[in-house]
């Protein structure tokens, strides 16, 4: 799960499994698997470091 900002400037958790596409047009789009789409404040570098980070704190984990 990553936090992103809406453009009402509220934050909200999306589960960065499902994310399909990340559009750049200005505003950053984000489309998930099951076709909705969510548009954010961050710039999809900002987007992508953040599913990273999730998915190597996922994978790094010790149990």
């Amino acid at each position: 799960m990553i936090e992103v900002t809406g453009m009402n400037n509220k934050e909200f958790v999306l589960n960065a499994d499902h994310i399909e596409k990340l559009e750049e047009v200005p505003e950053t789009i984000i489309t998930l698997t099951n076709g909705k789409k969510y548009i954010v404040l961050q710039s999809i570098d900002e987007v992508r470091e953040r599913v990273i980070k999730y998915k190597r704190s996922i994978f790094n984990s010790n149990f």
